[in-house]
């Protein structure tokens, strides 16, 4: 009965490791063309598991940025995480232990987070142990093999890879800009003030990482202002 537990979670996991793969795969080859060697490519994915503060975190240290600017622009990127820890939290069962739970946040992916809450009643440990391992090898795996792939395959091949970065951030980004429309606002909004840091010359200078982060919290500032969210108690007396 454990070890169906553990299957369990090994079988739940494995279509995110597949998709893992593949976004790692991109990233092996984005962060190698940077500038960073094959074994630093892969500690960064061994400890971090964050798509889009991987992605974000190269160009801050491949062009030297500061300590600071890595710091905030993950806060930034991965405040999320927060959220849905305190969320999932609720669901683990009485076996999980406090270390357990320390593992358990450190591959608490989006996908994880959603394929976890999604099960009926409280979720066990070796479920949870199960469930985050085939991803963690996928994202390991993949960032590996993309890292050797980007000093091996030619050229031309690897830029044409490289664009399954700018998919995956499409892929996030376009389903709820479609859905909602306060969205779809705030990613102009975003993409607008992004411009002006490129092209007028008081700002061109700002450091990209720095640019990010203002770009981002400006653009949610004003939207949560224009356009807040409401809380299910509102909506219920519409």
């Amino acid at each position: 009965m454990k070890k169906q537990i553990f299957l369990k979670g090994i079988q739940d996991g494995l279509p995110i490791c597949f998709g893992y793969f593949s976004v790692a795969f991109a990233f092996g080859i984005f962060a190698t063309k940077s500038g960073l060697a094959i074994m630093e490519t892969l500690l960064i994915s061994m400890t971090n598991v964050t798509s889009a503060g991987q992605f974000a975190a190269v160009p801050v240290i491949t062009l030297g940025g500061t300590i600071i600017e890595l710091i905030l622009i993950q806060l930034v990127i991965n405040a999320r995480y927060a959220l849905m820890s305190l969320s999932l939290s609720q669901k683990l069962g009485p076996d999980i232990r406090m270390r357990d739970r320390f593992l358990i946040a450190f591959m608490n992916t989006d996908e994880v987070f959603a394929v976890a809450s999604a099960q009926a009643g409280l979720v066990e440990r070796r479920y949870m142990y199960g469930l985050i391992l085939t991803p963690y090898l996928g994202w390991s795996l993949g960032t590996l093999f993309g890292a050797v792939a980007g000093d091996i395959l030619p050229s031309m091949l690897v830029s044409a890879l490289s664009l399954a970065i700018y998919g995956m951030f499409i892929a996030i980004v376009v389903p709820g800009a479609k859905k909602e429309r306060a969205t779809l606002l705030c990613v102009l909004l975003a993409i607008s003030l992004s411009c002006l840091f490129a092209y007028l010359p008081a700002l061109k200078n700002i450091p990209n990482g720095f640019a990010i982060i203002i770009c981002a919290v400006a653009a949610s500032a004003v939207m949560a202002k224009v356009a807040p969210i409401r809380s299910v108690e509102e909506v219920e007396h519409a």
